[in-house]
């Protein structure tokens, strides 16, 4: 897997909000050889997504191997067993990784430098 592949993924049932079941999602790591895991972003038709804070409004196109307009939700970014991955259907576009890239940034930089004792 690559960074940017659009992926069909299992993730497991929950009782909370998170993303479950069989769904696309987009790798946002470069595979490390040997790793188990790999860091994707979930995908959903659901458009009432996009209300929320560090999503991404993704168009279906033959390359991205998505069908319905789509929210990439950058909230719920997580890392995975590979096993959980179905097949590879796509790949992102440079312009939807950027913007994808972006909202990771706003998401986790720190407000403040930190400062470190070593």
């Amino acid at each position: 897997m690559a960074r940017g592949d659009v992926l069909l993924i299992r993730l497991p049932v929950t009782n909370g909000r998170e993303q479950s079941g069989q769904r696309p999602a987009v790798a946002v790591q470069t595979d490390i050889k040997g790793s188990p895991m790999l860091m994707i972003i979930p995908v959903t038709s659901n458009l009432s997504a996009l209300r929320y804070n560090f999503t991404v409004s993704i168009e279906p196109t033959t390359s991205n191997g998505l069908t319905l307009p789509s929210a990439a939700m950058v909230f719920q970014m997580r890392a995975i067993d590979k096993n959980r991955i179905i097949k590879k259907i796509g790949n992102i576009s440079d312009k939807d990784m950027r913007l994808i890239d972006a909202e990771i940034w706003n998401m986790l930089k720190p407000t403040e430098p930190i400062q470190s004792d070593f």
